[in-house]
């Protein structure tokens, strides 16, 4: 039986249908809502909310707080993105050559991932914790006084940023990994044959094949950086005077402790513009750059 152009349009809808409703439900109607409800002010049972036109973004940017956050979040990101990627490329080429306990050490550097992001705040809670926390037992044999990591504005940033990259690069070294195997063997005897070295192989072939695949894991941690809320509830709360607060974690604290919904939607509105121009132009000035054909 051959069906009817019309039919074979309707039975393709049908099948679009159920990821199309939940794409509506819960990514652009939220995004639309978000925008309208930054235009309007806070309502309550008292004084119901107003059209308020730009009046939230202008608060925003004399928002002291905003500001310190966004300086936070920006160090963040600048230090665990590299470093998360630079150590996840070292472990990829680690574990796929030829090592000994390859699977093993493959399994240790991926546990962390899989782990929950409450479970790792409490394990890190172990080393932080002063004077009783691991960090301090150690640095007690050598004569070193405790120290209050997490309770301390120049170390409790820091103390975060080494969690996420104990996080972050064994889930990025899965990428590298399987971007590695998809590499010909033909490519490492032909660079023997040419009397190049490991470096000059890893400098020349390798990481510029490698290029698409970082253009990848370099999208993911950087929309990673911005999304960091869990670690910091169980950890910090944001303190000490916002030193470790990020931007997803005051747009939390803004909405759901502030009881502020429209200045909330307004800080989210900009955390999704950022994040699409970085995207965007990750897109248009590198893509191009990195792809081989």
């Amino acid at each position: 039986m051959i069906r009817r152009p019309s039919q074979s349009h309707i039975h393709g809808w049908l099948l679009l249908m159920p990821a199309a409703v939940f794409l509506i439900a819960f990514t652009y109607y939220p995004t639309i809502a978000t925008l309208a409800k930054s235009f309007f002010s806070q309502g309550n049972a008292i004084k119901p909310s107003r059209f308020v036109g730009l009046e939230n973004y202008e608060y925003l940017l004399t928002d002291e707080v905003f500001w310190k956050v966004v300086g936070n979040n920006i160090i963040y990101a600048a230090t665990t993105i590299p470093i998360s990627i630079g150590l996840a490329m070292v472990m990829a080429l680690w574990v796929n050559g030829k090592l000994p306990f390859k699977s093993l050490a493959r399994m240790s550097y991926f546990t962390p991932t899989i782990l929950p992001m409450i479970a790792v705040a409490n394990i890190w809670l172990f080393f932080y914790t002063p004077d009783i926390g691991l960090i301090d037992q150690v640095a007690g044999v050598f004569g070193i006084s405790g120290h209050n990591w997490l309770g301390d504005p120049d170390t409790v940033l820091g103390c975060i940023i080494i969690i996420t990259i104990w996080k972050e690069a064994g889930f990025f070294m899965i990428f590298y990994l399987a971007a590695l195997q998809t590499l010909s063997p033909e490519l490492e005897e032909a660079a023997k044959l040419e009397g190049a070295g490991r470096w000059y192989y890893f400098r020349r072939v390798i990481f510029p094949l490698l290029m698409p695949t970082t253009l990848f894991v370099l999208i993911n941690a950087i929309i990673n950086s911005f999304k960091l809320v869990d670690q910091l509830f169980i950890l910090t709360k944001g303190g000490p005077d916002n030193s470790s607060s990020l931007l997803l974690y005051y747009i939390y604290e803004v909405a759901f402790s502030f009881l502020d919904q429209a200045y909330a939607s307004t800080l989210t509105v900009v955390l999704l513009i950022a994040l699409a121009v970085i995207a965007i132009s990750q897109f248009v000035f590198l893509d191009k750059k990195v792809h081989y054909q």
